[in-house]
């Protein structure tokens, strides 16, 4: 159940661990959660373009979102939110020049959500 999408600008094609990411975020969000493994599906959009503030280079961006179905504490999202910002850290090596802005949000799905 959980929908997570990752954003990220293309300037990390080559430096960010997208898969091994996701196998580790997958039993992160099932932990903290208490849900199941098989329920986490992840998807990553690369972003052609991104412009952070007035910079005209040397940024980049991911954000991590996390939508599921709704029940859970604000503590609990806090906590989840804090860890994979972490978790994210561990998955993008550095690069010269550029600066990573990272950010996560866990949010409620809406109640017209259904799967298949």
């Amino acid at each position: 159940m959980p929908q997570i999408t990752v954003d990220y600008s293309a300037e990390l094609d080559d430096s960010f661990d997208r898969r091994g990411f996701a196998l580790a975020l997958h039993p992160l969000v099932a932990e903290t959660v208490s849900t199941k493994i098989p329920a986490c599906k992840t998807r990553f959009r690369r972003a052609e373009d991104s412009v952070v503030g007035d910079a005209a280079t040397g940024d980049a961006v991911v954000n991590v979102g996390i939508a599921m179905l709704p029940g859970r504490t604000p503590e609990i999202k806090a906590q989840l939110t804090e860890a994979v910002l972490e978790l994210l850290a561990g998955h993008l090596k550095p690069v010269d020049g550029l600066t990573v802005h990272a950010s996560a949000e866990v949010r409620d799905l809406d109640a017209s959500y259904r799967k298949d």
